[in-house]
């Protein structure tokens, strides 16, 4: 069977790509086709097919007859047919497709039908460069294998079936490129929007990142790599793909010429991004889920591992910053507090495991509401801590003779490397194999439980300090200190998150125990004043201090468009902000010493 695809960007303005689908070689009379539901690594429905319009039949067969939300049936094929179809592409995220006179981009789970029972056949795709004045410099950026491509990358592409057709993402438009290699890999990101960042010094950081990861797993399984960032005014997040991953960043998290060479808490964060999704080559790409090996991209696919691979993910990506020696020690755990801050702000922590978290990530994680904060946890937070958790536990036990690092190869050699899915619940079991010992009751209690993770205890094993202590201010998470607090200054909480607009405080959620939830507020109130006197964001805090702790203020708020007024008790902010230090040296057992500079330690000087 043949199987072509031709895409066109004909009119900007209607933000619709236009799509050719041929098939020829075809046995049967009629086939089913196809679009899938949901885009690997993001976990939820999207339904990308309602973004399909106007599909009709290019040869003289009968139209194709629609069979549920995403599925066709084509009769009279004959042996070959062909279709043209438009999809509507305004979504500026890294999951589906965007088009406009400035930037064409596309994932292919957004554009390309597959033929069902024919996702292994050779696949051709070709890219139409536009037409209309002012597109004459544009350009294609994608890893996907060029077969017959042009100067600018418009021209024919091949690849060796649907998966792989899909796990390429298309950038097409105005971009600026820079390169590097990594054991002789050639490398390359491509920026979006950000006209005059400091793209030489981005690579130069990002290529030692990539190169500890390699360095780590022991090869770089790929021939290229491509690094796709969108720069916005307001904008995070990230997906992976095999040879390749989609970015979009705060313009101002970007390094610009004349800003001198510190790393900002902006800019770490873009590099921690990259840092997690080139982990991903390894870990989700090629180390995945059974349950993934051959996911049906037409329904949810649950997995209770979630958190190993996107938990273990984020707990290298910070790791790989400091061990590359892109940031210093004090950095990394001042990246690594807030992160700790926000496992203990969530209460959801104590009521749903991080295994559970996994499971329904598709219905709860990535569908949150008011309540969130109160009823789940996230696998990419806890799943973090309990990684590092592991790690600890493998140290320990084994005298500093393992380490996760340890455990991630074997992952890469029992299973990535040879291409086999890790069935659920194996990870103890290679835990176990590796240390000669079980592992079940740390399992037991901290992953598939919702016991409180003793983390001062795990980092001081490892040579670091963690203090608890009240927040200080609205946007106080904590972070790197020199020494801990003799006394934790505190302040009264009103215990929910806020959103101010137009001149309104709207509660967005309430937190579970606090003054707001004990007051009786409600996500979707409007706060108009405390004791009278208007409240806003910025003046909460000091309303509050008027009181003495367990006194009560008068809170007024609208609740559909009524005015009540509420007795608000004044308590304290509770302990939930998390600083860490380096324990003194004097203090600590040379083991602790040795195993601190170990973990800190770059695996490619080891």
């Amino acid at each position: 069977m043949n199987i072509t695809y031709r895409v066109t960007l004909d009119d900007p303005g209607t933000h619709e790509f236009v799509v050719e689908f041929r098939v020829s070689g075809v046995a049967e009379s009629h086939l089913h086709l196809a679009l899938p539901a949901w885009i690997p690594g993001s976990y939820m429905i999207r339904d990308f097919a309602r973004n399909l319009m106007d599909m009709q039949r290019l040869d003289e067969g009968p139209a194709p007859r629609k069979l549920d939300k995403q599925r066709w049936r084509i009769e009279g094929v004959n042996g070959e047919f062909s279709l043209c179809y438009r999809v509507y592409a305004l979504d500026l995220s890294v999951r589906a497709a965007y088009f406009d006179d400035t930037r064409a981009y596309f994932n292919g789970t957004s554009l390309f039908l597959r033929v069902e029972g024919a996702e292994d056949q050779e696949i051709s795709l070709e890219l139409i460069a536009p037409e209309w004045p002012g597109a004459e410099d544009w350009a294609v950026a994608t890893t996907l294998p060029a077969v017959g491509t042009d100067a600018r990358g418009f021209g024919r592409y091949r690849a060796e079936n649907y998966a792989q057709l899909i796990d390429h993402p298309v950038e097409i438009g105005r971009f600026e490129r820079v390169a590097f290699e990594v054991e002789a890999v050639p490398h390359e990101m491509v920026f979006v929007d950000a006209q005059g960042a400091d793209i030489r010094r981005i690579a130069a950081d990002v290529a030692p990142i990539c190169a500890e990861h390699a360095a780590m797993f022991g090869e770089l399984p790929i021939q290229r790599y491509q690094f796709q960032t969108l720069a916005t005014r307001d904008g995070y997040g990230g997906l992976e793909h095999r040879d390749s991953t989609s970015l979009i960043c705060k313009r101002s998290d970007l390094p610009w010429p004349g800003t001198g060479e510190a790393i900002d808490k902006g800019y770490r964060q873009y590099l921690a991004l990259c840092s997690h999704e080139y982990f991903h080559l390894w870990n989700v790409k090629r180390i995945r889920p059974a349950l993934f090996a051959e996911a049906d991209l037409s329904r949810e696919v649950h997995s209770e591992l979630l958190w190993a691979f996107e938990g273990i993910t984020s707990y290298y990506d910070e790791l790989a910053l400091a061990r590359a020696g892109v940031i210093d020690r004090d950095a990394y755990l001042d990246m690594l507090a807030p992160s700790i801050t926000r496992y203990y702000r969530n209460a959801g922590r104590h009521r749903q495991s991080v295994a559970e978290s996994s499971f329904d990530a598709w219905t709860r994680f990535y569908k949150q509401d008011e309540n969130a904060p109160n009823a789940i946890v996230s696998y990419y937070n806890k799943g973090a801590l309990v990684a590092f958790g592991l790690d600890r536990l493998l140290r320990v036990r084994s005298d500093d003779q393992l380490s996760l690092d340890d455990l991630m190869r074997r992952l890469w050699q029992e299973y990535g490397r040879p291409g086999r899915g890790l069935p659920e619940r194996f990870i103890e079991r290679e835990i176990e194999t590796l240390l000669g010992e079980s592992v079940e009751d740390y399992f037991t209690r901290y992953i598939y439980g919702t016991e409180e993770l003793p983390l001062a205890e795990w980092f001081s094993d490892v040579g670091v300090g963690l203090q608890l202590r009240p927040a200080a201010s609205l946007d106080d998470t904590g972070g790197y200190v020199e020494q801990p607090a003799k006394e934790a200054h505190g302040r009264a909480a009103l215990g929910a998150r806020l959103r101010e607009r137009d001149g309104w405080v709207r509660v967005e959620q309430v937190f579970a125990g606090g003054a707001a939830a004990r007051a009786g507020v409600t996500p979707g109130d409007l706060l108009v004043a405390i004791d009278g006197e208007r409240c806003t964001l910025s003046n909460i805090d000091e309303l509050l201090r008027r009181h003495a702790l367990e006194d009560e203020a008068k809170l007024t708020l609208f609740r559909r468009d009524l005015l009540r007024e509420v007795s608000l008790p004044v308590l304290a902010a509770p302990r939930d902000t998390v600083d860490l230090y380096w324990l003194a040296d004097r203090h600590l057992d040379e083991r602790v010493r040795r195993r601190r500079d170990r973990w800190l330690a770059s695996v490619r000087g080891a």
